[in-house]
């Protein structure tokens, strides 16, 4: 809560006095270089995890997304929840999961605002505090407001409107005139912050010693810079104003700075034999495994990533049907997601404006341009991302150092099963793989890589999109077609009309960035307020295939679910800020603070 983290450490004259363990005199801290790096450490707490690191070893964020549907629908403490509809302000699965396996990475809002409060409180004191260097002093302060940046930038992808509190506030404060500032302000603030630190000569563009993993970068500012007015200027955010030129030129810069200071796209696999020689290898090693700590290092594109691991988990979430030393299957690419892989020639399958014809996606709209796309052999000549994001009829895997063909027809060894109570198979009729290591098995547990937060192939997807909105067409091409020519597809049309070009920059991004927990956010933004996701996630889609007797295959599509999956209404655009925060903030201020529809 914003008041429990600003009142019980101003309820007496000395409260700002003590550390926060509690145990000790602040001036005590103060006065000890290596306590002051020590609480500054207490700023970096509560960075949350992502992955399998929710509850349960549930992929929730991605679970949550017309991308995939969990096979833990029943069981799953926060897929339940979400898919059944049962939440409320005061309990709502995504937003109060309980910790589990020492993930402790949701809670948002309380957690966000004890951390902000925490960098707030660091900033205010390391002018007068011992340190061994000079150096040391701008590079810490630096960090504490680049970690101030990251935790609103985390309220706000979830909340939306928070108020800004830049610093620690005093006991006799009127809390009265505390408001939620709009997403446009709290943006310009992350933005000023992430100024500030970029400004300061003694942070670094790029951690280089193993030791100094997760510490911030001027690198993260720039990359939260893009985020922030990527959000501020969304429909969802942007309260009827125009901020995509603003947004644009922000993110421009960002992207040219962090070029000129070594970032620059994977583009090439530097282990073939473990992620083969195909087009997009290179993106496949790069979400599989760990950034290198170097000043010259083999991944030059991830700019933050967490240390302590979680993305994959090797007996879940990859084939688990029929496989050995597997234990369930988890989450699985839905028919959507795979219908939004163009062919190599770079055609969408679907039309873009109005994908299905029908609510409940059974009937897709094609793309009359596309020529190569065969609904009877219907993962011949895709886009290379979708083998490296999917398993579907017919992939090959190295599992427990043999080769398996992967067979989701019905009566094959991996074919989706739509019995709620069964945790091993797919719902949807296919498999992911994207952070999933070539070759991991239950005998070769190679894969619990690092979370990568930002990298470069996102923010330029940022620009891409700033650019469109703002009118600056040859810029988003230009942005998009860099991203997607690292997986050997060829450039967007140049005869796109604007709309046409937004909606094929859209797509790029779930296409590239699928299962890294930005769709979620993506198709919320893109909504204005009094919107919602009915047409994405109310109904989705599997593919069941029946293996004829001549050994062809035919496709038919079919809801996951006979029910409608929760998550779609205008109140899940945000969650709901904790019912009993929203009671309080309302009974001092006045003013209505819950989002909408809660």
């Amino acid at each position: 809560m914003i008041l429990l983290f600003v009142l019980p450490y101003a309820s007496c004259t000395d409260a700002l006095d003590m550390a926060p363990d509690g145990n000790m005199q602040m001036d005590e801290v103060l006065s000890d270089p290596e306590k002051v790096e020590a609480l500054l450490n207490t700023c970096y707490q509560n960075i949350p995890q992502k992955g399998y690191a929710y509850w349960f070893f549930e992929e929730a964020v991605v679970a949550a997304t017309d991308d995939a549907w969990t096979s833990d629908e029943a069981q799953g403490v926060i897929t339940t929840g979400l898919y059944n509809d049962n939440n409320s302000a005061s309990s709502h699965s995504l937003r109060d999961a309980p910790d589990g396996h020492g993930a402790g990475n949701t809670d948002y809002w309380n957690r966000s605002w004890q951390q902000i409060r925490l960098c707030s409180q660091f900033i205010e004191l390391i002018d007068n505090a011992a340190v061994k260097t000079e150096s040391n002093r701008g590079r810490f302060k630096a960090e504490a407001r680049v970690l101030r940046a990251f935790f609103y930038m985390e309220l706000v992808k979830w909340f939306g409107k928070v108020p800004i509190l830049d610093a620690t506030v005093p006991f006799d404060a009127d809390f009265s005139s505390l408001t939620r500032s709009s997403v446009y302000d709290v943006a310009k603030f992350i933005v000023a912050e992430c100024d500030a630190a970029i400004a300061e000569t003694n942070l670094p563009w790029r951690i280089t010693d193993p030791n100094d993993a997760m510490r911030m970068t001027k690198a993260l500012a720039c990359a939260l810079k893009a985020k922030a007015m990527l959000f501020a200027a969304s429909p969802l955010h942007n309260e009827g104003q125009n901020y995509w030129p603003e947004a644009y030129n922000v993110i421009k810069q960002a992207v040219t700075q962090l070029k000129a200071n070594g970032y620059e796209l994977f583009t090439q696999t530097t282990q073939p034999a473990v992620f083969g020689n195909g087009p997009a290898a290179a993106l496949r090693q790069l979400v599989c495994q760990d950034a290198d700590y170097s000043a010259t290092p083999r991944d030059k594109e991830t700019i933050f990533q967490v240390r302590s691991g979680g993305v994959f988990v090797w007996h879940i979430g990859y084939i688990g049907s029929n496989m050995s030393n597997t234990y369930k299957c988890a989450s699985s690419p839905t028919q959507e997601l795979i219908d939004a892989f163009e062919t190599i020639d770079g055609q969408p399958v679907l039309d873009l404006n109005k994908p299905y014809l029908d609510e409940k996606h059974l009937q897709p709209n094609y793309n009359p341009k596309n020529t190569l796309y065969d609904p009877n052999n219907p993962y011949a000549n895709r886009d290379p991302r979708m083998a490296e994001t999917a398993l579907y009829n017919g992939s090959n895997i190295i599992w427990d150092n043999q080769t398996v063909e992967i067979e989701t027809f019905t009566g094959g060894k991996h074919a989706p099963s739509f019995d709620i109570t069964n945790r091993m198979a797919s719902r949807t009729g296919y498999y992911h793989c994207k952070l999933v290591t070539p070759g991991a098995s239950g005998i070769n547990q190679i894969n619990n890589s690092n979370w990568k937060y930002y990298r470069l192939g996102e923010t330029l997807l940022d620009l891409a999109e700033a650019a469109a909105e703002s009118g600056n067409l040859e810029d988003a091409r230009a942005a998009a077609n860099e991203v997607r020519a690292r997986s050997g597809m060829p450039a967007l049309p140049a005869d796109l009309s604007p709309a046409e070009l937004i909606l094929r920059i859209r797509n790029e991004r779930r296409i590239e960035l699928a299962w890294e927990e930005q769709r979620y956010f993506d198709v919320r933004r893109w909504q204005t307020p009094d919107g919602d996701l009915s047409e994405l996630n109310k109904w989705l889609t599997a593919m069941v295939i029946t293996k004829n007797g001549n050994g062809s295959y035919t496709y038919t599509r079919r809801n996951i679910s006979n029910n409608p999956r929760g998550g779609y209404q205008n109140r899940d655009l945000l969650l709901p800020l904790p019912l009993n925060e929203a009671a309080t903030l309302e009974s001092v201020t006045g003013q209505k603070w819950q989002n909408p529809g809660w």
